[in-house]
């Protein structure tokens, strides 16, 4: 190597090593030499294929009300195709223990969303480092993208953390919004394939289909032939569960116990883990009926009482307007007395649709934070005085609103994700509807004080359709 290709190779790496420095200071010193963790909201851009990563320091100053200088950095969930077309389906984030990595699930898997214009397709889990994710030289990116894993099966949205396994619910089967009665297990160190639930279909139904092989190809956006319905709102839906949010609840004795939030057969699924973890491919015990098709789905700190949002009847057009409180150990003994409370949220007429989406449960089980999508609020619900029938039991309202857009025109809020800092002070909210185009970033992220009950921060251009968030300490 030349002289001058020697300097100019060393004057590069010593401005890389200051820039990094000074990332570093500017993100950890607390001004005495310490580290000081600071809070990251990852929120999916679901249709718009990246990660959004949000300083909440930043969401929550006066000066970047209503724009993207929060954003530190977008990642993508998948490489793009040789085309250069992006591609993923971000739909479900959980962190990891350790707080170092971010399991994505894309709902259908490694697509292009302006192409794939159905349901139904392979999932799988992307795995991103979430220090990358959170540094600006990698935005617009996958610099954080680790590696993807194949779900198994189609339409991937619950995930929740074994000490070794990943456990996955399957809300559709393969080109349709119904048919699916599958969770997953899968090995979090090599991504191998370990077995499969399937969860029973509903008594009563006896003409359930079995539904045929499918030939090749298919033309998008039709699915193959079938019978069971490629969408929803059809009568014929209620045959498979067609699972979405996933949570593992205790018995007082110490049992787990997987709940599935089934939003085609309008009930929750008590699955027994250890039962099959032992390789029984049949261990659902019970299902639990709830108002209508449920989707996301909380447990509390103390996992014993899960919290179901009743979304939407898959079947009629209908939506759902309350929350469904579920004890663990009745859930586990089959009870038919285990939905123990049964709320309104985002209204107090039981006339109105609401459309609760993905609650989360304060870091003291105090409270459970609700996003309304087709009421455009955020219920916050005292879950004490839920369980003990005390009509005060939502203690909040808190309405959201979106700026006029360019054409003058002003957009419904559709809050859909929630997520709650470690300290219990802010709640974080995913919002905005799905737009015709899926990479022009059109949706919003919240921030509410949850002392004050007020909205303290939006950010905009959040991916379009956003559905999953959480928040990170780094």
């Amino acid at each position: 190597m030349k002289l001058r290709e020697q300097l100019l190779l060393v004057g590069a790496l010593l401005l890389s090593a200051s820039v990094a420095f000074a990332h570093d200071d500017d993100d950890d010193d607390d001004g005495h030499g310490h580290h000081r963790k600071k809070t990251y909201i990852l929120a999916t851009g679901r249709r718009d294929p990246r990660m959004f990563a949000i300083s909440l320091d930043e969401a929550i100053k006066p000066a970047n009300q209503l724009t993207e200088n929060a954003i530190v950095s977008r990642s993508k969930v998948a490489l793009d195709r040789l085309d250069g077309r992006p591609l993923g389906d971000s739909a479900n984030v959980v962190v990891s223990e350790d707080q170092k990595t971010l399991y994505v699930v894309n709902h259908h898997g490694s697509i292009d969303n302006a192409e794939f214009n159905q349901h139904g397709g392979r999932a799988n889990l992307a795995l991103l480092n979430i220090k990358k994710m959170i540094d600006p030289r990698n935005n617009n990116t996958a610099a954080a993208l680790e590696r993807h894993i194949d779900s198994g099966w189609f339409g991937g949205v619950g995930l929740v953390l074994l000490p070794d396994m990943f456990v996955m619910g399957a809300a559709e089967n393969h080109l349709t919004e119904d048919g699916a009665n599958r969770m997953m297990f899968i090995d979090r160190k090599t991504g191998s394939l370990r077995g499969m639930a399937e969860l029973a279909l509903p008594v009563g139904r006896p003409t359930c289909p079995i539904a045929p092989d499918w030939p090749v190809p298919f033309v998008s956006p039709h699915g193959p032939p079938t019978p069971v319905p490629l969408l929803s709102p059809n009568p014929g839906f209620g045959c498979f569960p067609d699972t979405n949010g996933i949570v593992v609840g205790y018995t007082s004795a110490g049992k787990p116990y997987i709940f599935g939030a089934n939003g085609g057969t309008d009930d929750v699924s008590v699955v027994d883990l250890q039962s099959a973890l032992a390789g029984n491919k049949t261990p659902e015990v019970a299902k639990i009926p709830t108002q209508v098709g449920p989707w996301g789905i909380a447990i509390t700190p103390d996992k014993k009482t899960v919290i179901a949002a009743n979304r939407e009847s898959a079947r009629v057009a209908f939506e759902g307007n309350t929350i469904s409180f579920i004890n663990v150990d009745l859930a586990a003994a089959g009870s038919p007395g285990a939905e123990v409370a049964r709320v309104l949220v985002g209204t107090s007429d039981p006339n109105v649709q609401t459309r609760p989406f993905i609650p989360s449960v304060t870091p003291d089980g105090k409270y459970v934070v609700v996003p309304c999508f087709r009421s455009n609020n955020v219920s916050i619900v005292d879950i004490a005085k839920a369980l003990a029938g005390d009509p005060g039991y939502e203690v909040a309202r808190i309405p959201l609103t979106r700026v006029a857009e360019s054409t003058g025109s002003v957009l419904p809020a559709r809050p859909k994700g929630s997520a709650i800092t470690a300290d219990g002070r802010y709640a974080v909210i995913s919002a905005g509807g799905r737009t015709a185009e899926a990479l022009a970033p059109s949706g919003y992220v919240y921030v509410i004080d949850l002392q004050t009950r007020t909205v303290v921060g939006t950010v905009k251009g959040i991916g379009n359709d956003p559905y999953g968030i959480t928040v990170t300490e780094q």
